[in-house]
């Protein structure tokens, strides 16, 4: 019989804890062949007869499936800390940019593995995870932090789960309720962009915010932008590279740019924001002849936003800088980001046209339907914007930067 009972003196609860009582438990013995070889795949334990009776089933049709190879004893008994080692190198290495490997990295080193990282993988209960999400809540980290270690953890196990290493995702049946994250803040309108614009030009940011406001690249695509990729005479940008992440502090010279998230993707410069471009390239000029003439090193980059000596900045500097931008000018809060979304939902309301938004910032059709909470169904898209041309992002472009800028003296 593949499912037996026996009496244990001291038997676990439905979450695996010992209850110092004696009770009945059930075993799961199942024979299958293995290249002609008879086999038998074991798992003993089991609180009630429907738990055995589920693994059965679960496991025979595993077991007739020829493409399965059953984890090796030394997987089996990994722990959580070896398993998620592991699995953030396969798994990051593969399907993640850099930043977010290492968010998931520190997520885990500082709230994971301190509290079930000694715990065999197998062993892993809804309970535990519980526990550790109460845990992480009066430690004093946000409804995001602890929802954001129930991801990863969740992702984690269910991969391990598709590698037979665990019969199911714990993190499937927890009961923790995650509150809601702080509200994200709204995007700026037209008329809050154009106010932006008034307090910062002239200044250092007025092409940062150009390219982050008014084409929404990503704050990385924008600091790895290179002269090389401008061309002023035909009046377009190409978005083929970004900054690496995480250089060091000091770094002056970048040998090698990272690949962009999206594909690349060309934009026009539009009349408005050609003189900022013009502008940006004779400070750069300027501020290499009296460097130089001082003695001073510059270091030739090429870089379309760099520090005066043409060192590339760092992203976390420039984005703590613009929270500061803000409270000095009394402007809404929001993250350097944002200004990615206020470009495409302002795009959208002044043209209607999401799908060449997307094209323009680099989403795809499925992302820049999330973003904007419309419809992202294909048949909706009609075949004229199946392929988006230059002149189509352009009536974009000038539509949005002509409510944002028409009133700016550029």
């Amino acid at each position: 019989m593949a499912i037996t009972e026996r009496t244990v003196q001291n038997k676990r609860n439905s979450v695996g804890e010992l209850t110092g009582k004696p009770g009945i438990v059930y075993d799961v013995n199942i024979k299958h062949k293995v290249n002609g070889q008879q086999k038998t795949h074991s798992k003993k334990g089991f609180a009630t007869k429907k738990e055995a009776l589920q693994y059965e089933a679960a496991m025979k049709n595993k077991l007739s499936n020829p493409s399965y190879v059953a984890p090796t004893a030394a997987q089996r008994k990994m722990t959580v800390e070896e398993y998620l080692e592991e699995w953030v190198e396969r798994h990051g290495n593969a399907n993640l940019r850099p930043s977010t490997k290492a968010s998931y990295r520190s997520h885990i080193r500082n709230h994971v593995i301190p509290y079930i990282g000694s715990v065999p993988l197998g062993q892993v209960t809804p309970a535990m995870l519980d526990d550790m999400f109460r845990q992480l809540y009066e430690k004093g980290l946000s409804h995001s932090s602890v929802k954001y270690a129930h991801r990863v953890v969740g992702v984690a196990f269910e991969h391990a789960r598709k590698y037979h290493y665990i019969e199911n995702n714990p993190a499937r049946d927890v009961i923790t309720k995650f509150g809601k994250q702080g509200k994200t803040p709204d995007p700026y309108t037209t008329e809050q962009m154009s106010t932006l614009f008034a307090n910062v030009a002239g200044s250092k940011w007025e092409l940062i915010v150009v390219l982050g406001g008014l084409y929404g690249l990503r704050l990385s695509e924008i600091l790895g932008l290179r002269w090389r990729n401008i061309d002023l005479e035909s009046k377009t940008f190409a978005v083929v590279e970004q900054l690496p992440f995480g250089i060091p502090a000091g770094t002056v010279t970048i040998d090698e740019m990272a690949p962009v998230k999206s594909s690349d993707r060309v934009l026009p410069i539009t009349d408005l924001t050609l003189p900022y471009f013009q502008r940006q390239l004779a400070l750069q000029a300027e501020q290499r002849t009296l460097l130089t003439g001082a003695g001073q090193a510059c270091y030739d980059n090429d870089l379309v936003i760099a520090k005066p000596n043409g060192a590339p900045e760092r992203r976390e500097r420039v984005s703590s800088n613009f929270g500061q931008l803000l409270r000095h000018t009394g402007m809404p809060h929001m993250r350097f980001h944002d200004l990615r979304h206020s470009a495409a939902t302002n795009m959208h309301q002044l043209t209607g046209d999401f799908y060449t938004v997307g094209m323009i910032l680099g989403h795809s059709l499925k992302g820049i339907g999330i973003q904007l909470g419309i419809s992202n169904n294909l048949e909706s898209v009609t075949a004229q914007y199946v392929d988006v041309r230059l002149d189509r992002k352009q009536v974009v472009l000038d539509t949005y930067h002509r409510a944002v800028l028409s009133g700016t003296n550029v």
